[in-house]
């Protein structure tokens, strides 16, 4: 039984990662979302749902590397998430965003928006949105 319980949990959070990078990529796809704003939402609507939608507007900036080109909005996004679902875990708020920059970067070259839209076509934003979408889920659903 116990093994069960735990087969069913881990299932549950592989369906909730699929669901978030798959909400997050078809929200950026929509046009009304850029990439910090739809990770943001994605996760506020599976593990915060008790927020205020208006706090996915604290993400509004951080689109298109915070208008500079600097860091990939979409890892923006979710380090804000991060902090709004841990609230007050400081080991895990400053463990899991070091956790998602190194996964980034091994998976994409860099966090710079500027590099990794330079060696790819924008097409390449909602899918990397999705991704940390999907990834900030997989780590939350580890707790």
């Amino acid at each position: 039984m116990f093994w069960s319980k735990n087969k069913q949990t881990a299932a549950e959070g592989v369906e909730v990662t699929e669901q978030c990078r798959s909400e997050a990529e078809a929200l950026y796809r929509s046009g009304k979302y850029h990439c910090a704003e739809a990770v943001l939402a994605v996760v506020r609507n599976h593990f915060r749902p008790d927020l205020p939608e208006e706090v996915v507007q604290m993400a509004s900036g951080f689109g298109a590397g915070s208008g500079s080109g600097c860091i990939c909005g979409a890892v923006s996004g979710g380090t804000v998430a991060l902090g709004l679902v841990l609230k007050e875990d400081k080991r895990r708020i400053t463990h899991l965003p070091r956790e998602l920059h190194t996964w980034f970067r091994e998976k994409y070259g860099a966090t710079c928006c500027k590099t990794i839209r330079a060696t790819n076509d924008k097409g390449i934003c909602p899918v990397l949105t999705g991704e940390v979408a999907g990834k900030i889920a997989e780590m939350l659903s580890r707790r």
